[in-house]
Parts: structure tokens; sequence; C-alpha cells
């Protein structure tokens, strides 16, 4: 079942999203070469807990870092440690805050220092991806319009959609009803109503789509070894089309 929210929620909701932007806002400064993983971890943590919220993945399913830090070829999960970013790595963050039961949740991918020109362009068609599936969450649109869209963009750019992974809703649970699957045909799915609140995430491959789990049981990467992004953002549905919950405030 697809729950849709009230105002009240939706509130809590937009600060729970704050939240979340403002982290991504505190770790994007932090992000450089020589810098661990577990490091960006600590500074997210502390400040997610300053604001009166709990870090959303800490322990979820024993998950065991606040954010989920993944480099190069490693998609998503990645455990925050002693690895230290090196020049021309990208690193994608995933961040999930609670704030008075209901969750934000948001992931970027940032390079460190200079990049090359392919990784570049695999994070711009990506977060370019996540935007034309955002436009298409309105009243009354199916849900894989949306998906298409974000197909779509990813596809025209000779790039890979992962298939195993996909965006879902989002409320006083973590992940809830629907999955958004970044691939599918449009006029299809569920129809969106204001209320709704979803999870978009794109997650792009240079390479083959495939993926593998590491023996840690959490990181996910890529098979080819390729590297790859994900780009997500937590979108409420309104009466006037949708609303962004993890932007930055000015």
């Amino acid at each position: 079942m697809i729950i849709c929210k009230s105002e009240v929620e939706l509130d809590l909701m937009r600060e729970a999203g704050r939240i979340v932007a403002e982290t991504h806002r505190l770790l994007a400064r932090a992000i450089r070469p020589n810098i661990t993983t577990k490091e960006l971890d600590q500074i997210a943590e502390v400040f997610i807990r300053s604001q009166g919220a709990i870090p959303s993945f800490k322990g979820y399913n024993g998950f065991p870092g606040s954010i989920c830090a993944s480099v190069n070829e490693e998609l998503v999960h990645g455990i925050p440690g002693p690895r230290k970013l090196v020049e021309g790595d990208i690193i994608s963050i995933d961040i999930g805050a609670q704030y008075k039961g209901y969750h934000g949740d948001s992931a970027w991918t940032y390079p460190v220092g200079e990049i090359s020109e392919t990784a570049q362009r695999l994070l711009t068609v990506t977060e370019e991806s996540l935007y034309r599936g955002i436009a298409e969450a309105k009243p009354d649109a199916r849900l894989y319009t949306l998906s298409h869209a974000i197909q779509t963009c990813i596809e025209d750019a000779g790039f890979s959609v992962v298939i195993e992974y996909v965006g879902h809703g989002i409320g006083t649970d973590l992940h809830e009803e629907p999955q958004i699957p970044n691939y599918g045909i449009p006029d299809k799915g569920p129809r969106l109503k204001p209320g709704m609140v979803l999870a978009i995430e794109p997650m792009v491959v240079v390479g083959e789509r495939f993926v593998q789990t590491l023996e840690d049981d959490w990181t996910v990467v890529t098979s080819d070894r390729t590297l790859c992004a994900h780009f997500e953002h937590t979108v409420a549905i309104t009466a006037a089309g949708y609303e962004i919950l993890t932007l930055p405030r000015s």
C-alpha cells in the first residue's frame, strides 16, 4: 500500500530533508584527498544528532555506518572506514536522517579534486537523469513514466541502468511502497497522488549494468569494475506538481 502523508507529516519530512541537505553541504566541503570515509561518517553523525535527528542508516539491518560511502566502482552501501580518498576518485555519499519518526534520504556523487572527463560526464548525466525523472512526478501521472524518463536520459548518453536496485517510497519507514525502478514503460504503474513521498535515485554505470556484492555483505560494486554514480532526492507529490524535500535551504 502506498501511504499518502498529511501536511503535518510533510512538515516533519521537510525538516528531515533539511537536515539531510545540510549534512550533504558539510560533507561536500570536507571531501578532499587524504580524508578517510570514516572521518566523513563522523562529521555526518555529529551534525545529524546535533539537529535532534538520528542517522537513518546506522544499525539499519546491521549496517555499521551513519552514511554509505561508495568510491569509484562501488555503487551503493559502501561501509565507512580507513580508506583515504585520492585525487581523481568519485565518491557517492548516501545520507538518511530520521526526525521525530520521519525519514529524509538523499545521495550525491562528488568529485575528489580533478577527475577524468569520463567521470565528470558520468556525474553530469546521472544528475540530469534524476531531474528528468523528478520532472515527471506530478498528480495523476503514472509512476513508470518517471522511470522511463530516467532510463532514456541514461541510455541516450551511452551508459547503463542498474536494475537490481531501485528507488522507494519513504516516511515513517525508510523503505516504503512503491518501488521506483530506473527503467520502465511510460504510462504504466500506479498513479501518483498528492501526499505520496518518493525517494528517486538513479544508479548509473559507465560499462555493463551488472553488479555484485562484496564479502562484507554490504558493498555493491560493478561487475566489470567500471565507474558508477548514484544521485537521489526525496520528493513529495503536491497538488501543483512536486516538492523536493532534500534541497538545501538558502
